[in-house]
């Protein structure tokens, strides 16, 4: 697999830099690239999923993505059984060279319900408040961090989820802030965006740590 051509109009040069790391990368999710697009809710993650989804397309790559939306449990899922269950029904298998198939959170009925499949993809984008996270640097190719000032995450949430979530918001702004700096996932990231999708750094000619695959046990 090759990068695509730089400077179209219509991609920011972030979502270059992401793709092309990633495509420059070693798998480490058995045969499949994955790419963590992390950082605070409202900060631009789901669009620069999806920049980067259509530009590994572009190369004839099979891609995929998992949005943590559908699987967190709730407001209060950013933590407990979410990164179990990606890990059991997403990740290993794929790891395993299977694919994935994993329960959505339906938000208006407060539970579990449809199965989504997850086929094994070239390229693999998991986006959400904690993709990230210390367990996946073992399987990941590329982690992103994308940040936004706290005002203007609020102000999307609210206009997405209706002034009523403003307790909700800012009870996972909290949770969302202690997850951040236990992990120190911004620290870690190897590509940082702002809320406008540019690349704030780290240099993208930066490798990529090399960081070896766990063995045949399992996932982190």
């Amino acid at each position: 697999m090759s990068a695509p051509a730089r400077g179209r109009d219509d991609v920011t040069p972030g979502a270059d830099v992401v793709v092309a790391r990633a495509l420059a990368a070693p798998p480490r999710l058995g045969r499949v690239r994955l790419v963590c697009v992390d950082g605070p809710a409202g900060s631009g993650k789901t669009t620069t999923a999806a920049r980067v989804a259509a530009l590994v397309g572009e190369t004839g790559a099979r891609v995929a993505v998992v949005h943590l939306d559908d699987l967190y449990d709730g407001w209060g899922g950013l933590e407990g059984t979410l990164w179990p269950r990606l890990s059991a029904q997403v990740l290993e298998p794929l790891r395993r060279g299977l694919p994935g198939r994993f329960q959505r959170y339906d938000w208006s009925a407060g539970a579990f319900t449809d199965w989504v499949d997850v086929p094994v993809p070239d390229v693999l984008v998991v986006e959400g408040c904690g993709s990230a996270r210390r367990a996946v640097d073992g399987l990941v190719s590329v982690r992103v961090w994308v940040c936004a000032p706290d005002d203007v995450r609020l102000a999307r949430g609210l206009a997405r989820d209706g002034e009523a979530a403003r307790a909700h918001w800012t009870a996972w702004m909290a949770d969302e802030r202690a997850h951040f700096e236990r992990e120190r996932t911004r620290e870690r990231a190897d590509v940082r965006l702002d809320g406008d999708g540019r690349a704030v750094g780290p240099a993208p000619d930066v490798p990529a740590p090399d960081v070896p695959a766990p063995g045949p046990t399992g996932l982190a």
